[in-house]
């Protein structure tokens, strides 16, 4: 993920470089097809020109952002999952576990719904 090292040098907490470093290095393994994008100074992955997913840390938390469409699609299992959420992004705290089952769900329903999506964002 050397498209990532730069924004991964800069996460000063050990600890947190490396649980973002996981997530990033998961999202590569688990869909090798994905684009890993550095855009708006956030990781992401995107496929055929269109976004997939994106992440971002902050001090108390990982930010995952599935787009508007996602969010509200998984809300349900978001909320379950024990993640804070927004309309735009669900936050997991840095101590507590990543549902990586929630995140392919989300990723592979992303891949399907935006198959013939020609723009970055949906529209």
């Amino acid at each position: 993920m050397e498209v990532f090292s730069k924004y991964l040098s800069k996460i000063e907490n050990e600890a947190q470089r490396a649980r973002m470093r996981e997530v990033l290095s998961w999202v590569g393994k688990i869909f090798p097809t994905l684009t890993p994008k550095l855009a708006w100074n956030q990781p992401m992955f995107t496929d055929h020109g269109t976004f997939i997913i994106g992440f971002s840390a902050a001090k108390r938390h990982l930010a995952v952002s599935p787009e508007p469409q996602g969010m509200a699609v998984f809300s349900d299992d978001i909320a379950k999952s024990g993640y804070s959420w927004t309309g735009n992004l669900f936050r997991i705290a840095w101590d507590e576990p990543v549902d990586f089952s929630l995140l392919e769900r989300i990723i592979r329903y992303n891949l399907e719904d935006k198959k013939n999506c020609t723009t970055f964002w949906r529209r």
